[in-house]
């Protein structure tokens, strides 16, 4: 996400912010400007994405508040680091971009604090979709509200298509191949399907996981046990989908294992695809005619169904608000940092007004379904996704990643190493599975 190309500030939302200045309270927020102006900093960090939008929306809320907001961001990659950094060293933090990934590292950590008692956040989960607000539980408890949400997305080239005589897109994996053959054999492209799975690759996990989810099935089961070993299961089912695309089929590259996301958009959007999984925000790029060489001919589908169990599920995350527990040991701190979070994450003078101003100028989605009628946003997906139905229907299908706990770095690492030995055709789906599941429960239990 933080290498989404930045925008300036629209007159549109300057305008807006501008007209804030003079409102009241709008939002159910009893603030006094004159009594809270003396009143410490509330420290804000982000990671260095939506910059200008960030500093647009917090001079807005000085104004309208009265409070101050120490703002700082680092870079995406370092992120993470940055944060722990933080905590440890107990440098004063109130507010942070947190990733559903981290949450029960930081959770356990007792790092971050569950904002469940503050109604005047939760309150915004009735109009957030539910795999949104269950990224943000952690055993019971929820930790924050949406920056925003995304989910992998299957796009194609129409004109691609056309040109092979296919009159609409693949809806199960099977027919994906069928497909792809056809673009092969009349030379249209030699890899028709696009995968990038890179060993560090951001999303690694989120590529396999929408593969699995779309196969029916899932890494763990409900008491958090492996599961991906399962012969018949959809792990494996999409494991052996994705060793047969590149080695019997021939339409997924060999070189997939070594392209990571950028690399891949870059390809898809100079034409060398005609299929691919990916991130839906880049779906505004890839139309977008100073950006893509393909622009105006890709569309979004569903997610194609996968073997006897198949389903149209995707995988989705979240990133969102987050407060310190530190912060919220202090009474007064706490109150401030919840007025931020909800000028951010929930509404902002009665609206969703960051919400709406990160996807018209960054393409940023959100998890918020009352804006999917906004006019705005209507036009938005009309002029670069065709429309918003199958957005709409896909995001009512997304799940999150059954796989996050405070171990799921260590895991990630040997599951990317054995399913890509599996992918390269050198060891088979089953050991690579079952390597990754005995490494799972030996975390899982300690033993």
């Amino acid at each position: 996400m933080e290498n989404i190309r930045k925008s300036g500030v629209s007159r549109r939302d300057f305008l807006a912010g501008a007209a804030s200045l003079g409102a009241i309270g709008a939002a159910g927020m009893p603030w006094s400007p004159s009594a809270q102006a003396q009143a410490a900093p509330i420290n804000m960090m982000t990671w260095s994405a939506a910059v200008d939008q960030v500093k647009s929306h917090i001079s807005a809320f000085e104004a309208q508040s009265g409070l101050k907001v120490a703002y700082e961001n680092a870079p995406g990659a370092s992120f993470r680091q940055t944060l722990v950094t933080k905590f440890v060293g107990n440098a004063p933090m109130d507010v942070m971009w947190v990733s559903d990934a981290w949450l029960p590292e930081f959770a356990e950590a007792q790092w971050l604090a569950p904002i469940d008692g503050y109604t005047q956040l939760t309150k915004y989960n009735a109009d957030v979709e539910k795999y949104c607000v269950d990224s943000m539980v952690y055993k019971g408890k929820q930790y924050g509200n949406v920056y925003y949400t995304d989910f992998m997305a299957f796009l194609y080239n129409e004109e691609m298509l056309k040109r092979a005589g296919i009159s609409a897109p693949p809806t199960t994996w099977e027919e994906v191949v069928e497909q792809s053959l056809i673009l092969k054999q009349r030379n249209i492209c030699e890899f028709p399907m696009l995968l990038s799975l890179q060993s560090d690759v951001t999303w690694y996990i989120e590529f396999m996981s929408t593969l699995a989810f779309s196969f029916g099935g899932s890494f763990t089961d409900d008491t958090g046990r492996a599961v991906m070993n399962d012969p018949s299961g959809g792990v494996a089912r999409s494991l052996e989908w994705v060793r047969d695309a590149v080695h019997k089929h021939k339409i997924v590259s060999p070189a997939a294992i070594n392209t990571n996301e950028i690399a891949g958009l870059k390809a898809f959007g100079s034409g060398e695809h005609a299929f691919g999984i990916i991130p839906r925000y880049r779906i505004r790029p890839l139309n977008s005619p100073a950006e893509s060489q393909v622009a105006g001919n890709v569309r979004m589908a569903m997610m194609p169904k996968g073997g006897p169990n198949g389903t149209n599920a995707t995988c989705g995350w979240v990133r969102f608000y987050g407060m310190s527990a530190a912060t919220q040991r202090n009474a007064a701190k706490a109150a401030n940092a919840v007025k931020l979070i909800e000028w951010f994450g929930g509404k902002a003078m009665d609206s969703y007004t960051f919400q709406k101003m990160i996807i018209l100028d960054l393409g940023l989605p959100y998890c918020t379904k009352p804006l999917d009628n906004d006019a705005d946003i209507v036009a938005f997906y009309d002029k670069f996704a065709g429309g918003n139905d199958v957005i709409r229907r896909q995001a009512a299908q997304t799940r999150k990643k059954d796989v996050v706990t405070t171990w799921f770095g260590e895991w990630n690492d040997v599951n990317i190493q054995a399913t890509q030995k599996a992918i390269l055709n050198q060891v088979t789906v089953t050991a690579a599975l079952n390597e990754s599941a005995q490494a799972w429960e030996r975390l899982r239990t300690g033993k």
